[in-house]
């Protein structure tokens, strides 16, 4: 028993050993280093991909050891960002975008202006040699129309200068991103709304109905349903018959105010800031303590609609110190008057009035006064890249109402938080600005601006564009046979 005990030691033992020797012979073949896992991608579509490697080898060398214990033995490892990964809405594309403009008749632009055309198969001015202007006064704050029109035309010529542009006019259509129809139609509606006593209807009205009946007669209108069609109607009442049959389009608007939203609305429309009328406050250093009013408002008191709240605050702001607050108009040089009352002011109020928005926000803006808005229902220009919290405050009509209120926010902001505001306001009062020519190495302006918040909606209207096709492919024949 002995000996057969002491046999099946000596056998135990002979094929553990082959067993190891075994085993070190496979691990000795094999790379240590190799990847025993597997590797996964984050799916957020937020972050670049984020690349999880498991590996067996958990020397220091090998391991970013996670806060985590559970995530420890874990190597993450991150791509580098790809700018041109996914969709982000916030940025334009460096391409310019392209727009085929409708050569109209005259009669619905520059021919509103007085300018009359040489021959009758010339459309457009010269622009070289003669830029027709647009009329002065409270006329001028609703110019986008004719900023965007002389942009369009000149990225034609020769003489633009500028080595990157927002927008670019095309001749095919089929090559656009968006069609533009160059109507006017907030000088239609300034000058020629009202009906003499030679005309049965206004030109303004005469006008829109001609100018429905030739853009929904146009190929490019039947084939994407007007949805990538760009129409002016920045004066709160231009277009008001039109803008109900052409509603598909994008609106260039200064707030929907008087729209319905099924007509106008934030998703689908443009809102463009206003020309302002006050000169541009160029090499200001005035700083905190040379702006003695505190707080300025001057125009009408009593309006209609929202503007209650101009009424009420009148009465509550009459008697404070500092404060400026008065009736002013355009009559007896009151812009030049305003924009030396905001050039004195730290701060400038915005009070809705008939409209959710006005001009006054641009003035306060070219004169860097920091803007106070009371205006609970405003939409402001390119909202979507631009946080106008940095440069204005904003107020509830009801909090405004509230007595002290108004007066205690403003005197809460001391000269350091009060300069920040102040200097951003410089930095940001070029997007404002409506011009022309554009100037290379400015910066973007009002007009490039705007373009390029057309550019942003492409991808939405090229959408809606494809949702209304899918069922206007023509048929020929009877599928019925």
């Amino acid at each position: 028993m002995g000996e057969r005990s002491k046999s099946k030691s000596i056998i135990f033992l002979i094929i553990s050993i082959l067993t190891f020797l075994s085993w070190f012979l496979i691990f000795s073949s094999t790379n240590p280093n190799r990847v025993l896992d597997y590797i996964s991608v984050s799916e957020s579509t937020d972050a670049p991909p984020l690349i999880i490697i498991k590996n067996s080898d958990t020397s220091p060398q090998n391991v970013a050891e996670s806060p985590n214990p559970q995530n420890r033995g874990v190597t993450k490892t991150e791509e580098p960002i790809n700018e041109n990964r996914g969709c982000n809405h916030n940025k334009v594309s460096p391409l310019p975008l392209k727009v085929y403009m409708y050569d109209m008749s005259p009669e619905f632009h520059f021919g509103l202006l007085g300018w009359k055309p040489e021959r009758n198969d010339v459309v457009w001015p010269d622009i070289r040699i003669n830029v027709p202007q647009y009329p002065g006064g409270l006329n001028l704050q609703h110019s986008v129309e004719y900023w965007l029109t002389l942009d369009l035309l000149f990225s034609e010529l020769p003489e633009d200068s500028r080595n990157s542009r927002a927008a670019i006019r095309v001749k095919n259509s089929s090559e656009a991103d968006v069609v533009f129809v160059p109507f006017f139609s907030s000088l239609s509606y300034n000058r020629f709304s009202k009906v003499n006593q030679h005309q049965k209807q206004s030109q303004n009205r005469e006008l829109q109905e001609n100018l429905v009946k030739f853009v929904t007669s146009q190929k490019e209108w039947k084939i994407s349903g007007g949805k990538d069609h760009v129409i002016m109607a920045h004066h709160p009442n231009s277009m008001s018959t039109a803008r109900h049959k052409l509603y598909p389009a994008m609106f260039v608007v200064a707030d929907f105010g008087r729209y319905s939203p099924r007509v106008a609305n934030v998703e689908k429309d443009i809102v463009a800031p206003y020309k302002h009328l006050v000169p541009s406050y160029d090499n200001d250093t005035s700083g905190f303590d040379n702006r003695p009013i505190s707080l300025y408002f001057q125009g009408a008191i009593h309006r209609k609609d929202g503007g209650f709240v101009r009424q009420e605050l009148y009465y509550l702001l009459k008697e404070e110190k500092n404060v400026h607050f008065s009736f002013g108009s355009i009559q007896n040089h009151g812009v030049t008057k305003a924009g030396e009352g905001m050039r004195s002011s730290k701060f400038c109020l915005n009070i809705a009035g008939d409209t959710p928005s006005s001009n006054r926000l641009f003035d306060a803006i070219a004169s860097h006064c920091i803007p106070v808005i009371i205006s609970d229902d405003i939409e402001l220009p390119y909202e979507d890249v631009l946080n106008y919290n940095e440069f204005c405050l904003f107020v509830r009509s009801s909090d405004a109402l509230k007595k002290g209120f108004l007066m205690g926010l403003v005197r809460s902001i001391g000269r350091e938080e009060w300069s920040k505001m102040w200097r951003r306001l410089k930095e940001v009062e070029r997007y404002f600005d409506l011009r022309f020519p554009a100037k290379d190495g400015d910066g973007d302006d009002g007009v490039q601006m705007i373009w390029k918040a057309v550019a942003r909606k492409v991808n939405l209207v090229k959408m809606k564009v494809h949702r209304f096709q899918r069922f206007t492919r023509p048929f020929h024949g009877n599928i019925l046979k």
